[in-house]
C-alpha cells in the first residue's frame, strides 16, 4: 500500500495537534511543523502519532517566511518520500479594539495568518504539480471569517481573507486536480482560547474564564468544541470522500452560526 503523507503547520499543540493525530489515525505519515520554540510540545505530538503506528518528524517552520515554507515541503518529501495533503493550520489571534491596532500588530497577524496560507498553497501546489499528484490543500479560517467579532477586527480580516484565497486558488488549481478547501472552527478549548479569554478579561473586566463560558453558552450543541471536532472535518477534506469538494470553507462550530 502506498504511503500517504500530510504536512500540518502549527501542529505542536491545540487544533494542529488534533489534526495531525487524526490524520495519522487515518493512515498518513506526518510532517509536524511549528516554531522552534514549540519543539518540546511537538515531540508530544510526534509521540501520539507514533503510538498509532505512523511515522512523523518535526520540522521547525516560520510560516511567515516564504522560503521556510517551501523548505518545509521539500524536507517533507525528502524525509517521508512524498506529500499528499497540506494543512495550513498555523495562526495567531489578537484581541485589540479597532482604534488601538498598531501597524506592527497588523503586519504580524497578516504575515502569519494570511501570508502563511498563501505560501503553503504555493509550496504544496508546486510540489503536487511536479510530482503529478492530485493533492489536497486545507487551510484554517474561523467563524470570525464569516462574521466579524468586536475586538477581533484584525483576526476577522485575516480569516475572511483565507476564505477568498481558498475560493480563488481552488479555481486556479482545479485543472491540476488539486482541491483547496478550508475549515472554520468556533470556540475551541485550546491555548489560543485561553489567551483570548485573558485578553478579553483585560478589556471588559469579567473574571478569568467567564468570557469563554459566555461564548460556550451560545453553542447550540451545548458544549465547547474540542480539537478532535475540527480534526474530523479536516479528516474528511483530506480523504477520497472529498475528491469532488473544492473552494469550500466548512463551518464546524456546534451550531453557533447557520450559513
Amino acid at each position: 500500500m502506498t504511503t500517504q503523507v500530510a504536512v500540518v503547520t502549527g501542529a505542536a499543540r491545540g487544533i494542529g495537534r488534533g489534526i495531525a493525530v487524526k490524520l495519522a489515525e487515518d493512515g498518513f505519515d506526518i510532517a509536524v511543523a511549528d516554531l522552534e520554540s514549540q519543539r518540546d510540545e511537538a515531540q508530544e505530538t510526534i509521540a501520539q502519532i507514533e503510538a498509532v503506528g505512523r511515522t512523523a518528524f518535526f520540522r521547525p517552520t516560520d510560516v511567515s517566511d516564504r522560503d521556510d515554507v517551501f523548505g518545509l515541503v521539500e524536507d517533507t518529501v525528502r524525509e517521508l518520500g512524498t506529500i499528499d495533503v497540506m494543512v495550513n493550520n498555523a495562526g495567531i489571534c489578537q484581541v485589540v479594539p479597532i482604534g488601538d491596532i498598531t501597524p506592527e500588530q497588523l503586519e504580524q497577524i497578516y504575515r502569519i495568518d494570511v501570508f502563511g496560507v498563501v505560501y503553503g498553497i504555493q509550496a504544496a501546489s508546486a510540489k503536487f504539480i511536479e510530482l503529478g499528484k492530485k493533492g489536497k490543500i486545507i487551510s484554517a479560517s474561523s467563524i470570525a471569517g464569516f462574521e466579524g467579532f468586536p475586538t477581533l477586527a484584525a483576526y476577522s480580516g485575516t480569516k475572511f481573507a483565507v476564505r477568498g484565497i481558498t475560493q480563488a486558488a481552488a479555481q486556479e488549481l482545479a485543472p491540476h486536480q488539486i482541491t483547496v478547501n478550508g475549515y472554520a472552527p468556533g470556540i475551541v478549548d485550546t491555548p489560543m482560547w485561553t489567551f483570548i479569554d485573558e485578553q478579553m478579561h483585560e478589556l471588559n473586566g469579567k473574571p478569568i474564564g467567564q468570557n469563554f463560558t459566555d461564548m460556550v453558552g451560545t453553542i447550540a450543541l451545548g458544549r465547547c468544541e474540542l480539537p478532535g471536532d475540527v480534526a474530523g472535518v479536516v479528516s474528511f477534506l483530506a480523504s477520497k470522500n472529498a475528491d469532488y469538494v473544492t473552494g469550500q470553507t466548512v463551518i464546524v462550530d456546534g451550531g453557533m452560526q447557520y450559513r
